[in-house]
């Protein structure tokens, strides 16, 4: 294994944003917003006969001033379709900060384009986004996860796609996600087993704020670490729910302030104030202080 399962990213992935590379506008727009991450999607959005100019307008726009404190993510067309190849030399020139692969049903998919990156000399930095999105892909999500933790799977996040899942399944769109929770859960579960980060499907009306709201309160309960957004309009409310609240920060700053008292040095488990924690929780949290100081440093940056 490349690295320790109970490792995760120390990235912000709150509000994770798609913006179709075919719109020019838009990409720009993309500069000024208050998203952790942007995904640049040269897949769904973009008609076939515009592929080609959808990447010319990509590659312009990485040419202009870098986004500043936001991942960059370029989802690509299967490998297997026409475009796929052209996208990914696209990513290669470009080197994003990962690649969103469409509709990966098996580790296979991971693994091939890892060879890919390898062959191209793509820094490590250029990491790797699985969207699971079909049956397959949720059946197989264990084994895809556990595959992207092998030496240099670069293999770093899923993104969950309820569209294409209920249409390939017939599960009807209702609120709650009733029929889909254990789906979602078995997502959940292979991500946390080999320490990636899950970030929940889309909400497709963006003007019903309530109703996003209340689907972003559920993903985090569930456990997602933010959410993938079709619209600005929904980035205030996922940054709000998949942030940390003031109480778990200051619970995580005891846990660190604890384990740094020189009479912990060499203990696994130890007692703070009448309750044992583990050092497995000194990592989760690190990780949360420190994304909490990132976000307090991008409101001051404003």
């Amino acid at each position: 294994m490349s690295q320790d399962p109970l490792t995760r990213s120390m990235s912000l992935r709150r509000s994770v944003l798609s913006v179709p590379a075919i719109n020019s506008r838009a990409l720009e727009k993309s500069r000024l917003l208050d998203c952790d991450a942007v995904i640049f999607d040269l897949e769904d959005s973009v008609a076939p006969e515009r592929k080609a100019e959808a990447r010319e307008n990509l590659a312009a726009f990485f040419a202009g001033a870098p986004l500043q404190g936001k991942e960059r993510i370029i989802r690509v067309n299967a490998l297997s379709s026409n475009f796929g190849r052209a996208d990914m030399e696209l990513v290669a020139a470009l080197e994003p900060d990962a690649v969103l692969l469409p509709k990966v049903d098996e580790p296979q998919h991971v693994m091939t384009v890892s060879d890919f990156l390898a062959d191209a000399d793509a820094p490590e930095t250029l990491r790797i986004w699985a969207m699971i999105e079909t049956p397959r892909g949720i059946l197989n999500a264990a084994a895809i996860a556990e595959a992207g933790r092998t030496a240099g799977s670069r293999l770093d996040c899923f993104v969950v796609g309820l569209n294409d899942l209920r249409k390939e399944t017939g599960v009807l769109p209702q609120p709650g996600r009733t029929y889909l929770v254990p789906w979602l859960m078995q997502v959940i579960l292979a991500v946390r087993a080999y320490g990636l980060d899950a970030i929940d499907s889309v909400f497709n009306d963006f003007k019903d704020a309530a109703a996003f709201d209340a689907e972003c309160a559920e993903a985090r309960a569930m456990g997602f670490d933010g959410k993938m957004l079709i619209h600005p309009a929904q980035i205030e409310a996922a940054n709000r729910h998949f942030g940390p609240d003031a109480s778990a920060v200051a619970e995580a700053e005891a846990i660190i302030a604890a384990f740094a008292d020189p009479a912990t040095d060499g203990l696994n488990v130890i007692d703070a104030n009448g309750r044992m924690i583990e050092r497995l929780h000194l990592v989760q949290a690190e990780s949360l202080v420190h994304k909490a100081r990132l976000i307090a440093e991008r409101q001051t940056a404003k």
